[in-house]
C-alpha cells in the first residue's frame, strides 16, 4: 500500500468511529435540552410562585402562563418522539423565537434573548447529531 492509501484508510476508520459517537452525543444533548424544556413547562403548569412572578413582570398572567407551559410540553413531546422529532424541532424553534421576542418587548437584557436563541440552536444540533442526514435536507442538497 502506498502512503496515500494508508492515509485514506485511516481517515475512513476515524470517520467511522466519529459517526458512531455522533448519535450518542446527539442523544445526550437532546436529553439535556428535553430536561430543561420539560422542567420549564412543568413549572408553568403547576404555577410555581417564582415562575408566575417572572411571567407577571413580562405581562403574562397565570392562566396564559399555564397555557404556554402546556404548549411547551406538547412541542417537547413531539421533539422526543423519533417520528415527529423534526416537527417538534420546528415548533420548538417557533416557541423559542416567541420567547426571545417576549424578552425583547420586556426589555429583559441580552442574556435572556441570547439564551432563547442559543437554546433553539441546541435543539437542532442535538437532532442533527442524532440524524446526520438532516444536514443535506437543511442545506437543500440531495
Amino acid at each position: 500500500m502506498t502512503m496515500n492509501q494508508d492515509t485514506i484508510m485511516q481517515t475512513s476508520a476515524e470517520l467511522s468511529s466519529v459517526s458512531k459517537v455522533m448519535p450518542w452525543l446527539g442523544a445526550g444533548l437532546t436529553g439535556l435540552v428535553v430536561l430543561f424544556l420539560a422542567f420549564d413547562g412543568i413549572t408553568k403548569v403547576i404555577r410555581v410562585a417564582r415562575v408566575m412572578e417572572a411571567c407577571q413582570k413580562m405581562g403574562i398572567g397565570p392562566d396564559l402562563a399555564v397555557r404556554i407551559g402546556i404548549l411547551l410540553l406538547a412541542c417537547t413531546a413531539l421533539y422526543v418522539i423519533p417520528k415527529t422529532a423534526i416537527l417538534g424541532a420546528i415548533l420548538l424553534t417557533g416557541y423559542l423565537g416567541g420567547a426571545a421576542a417576549t424578552q425583547v418587548i420586556a426589555r429583559s437584557g441580552i442574556f435572556p434573548i441570547a439564551f432563547s436563541i442559543g437554546f433553539g440552536l441546541l435543539v437542532w444540533v442535538g437532532l442533527i447529531l442524532r440524524e446526520p442526514r438532516l444536514v443535506r435536507w437543511i442545506l437543500l442538497r440531495q
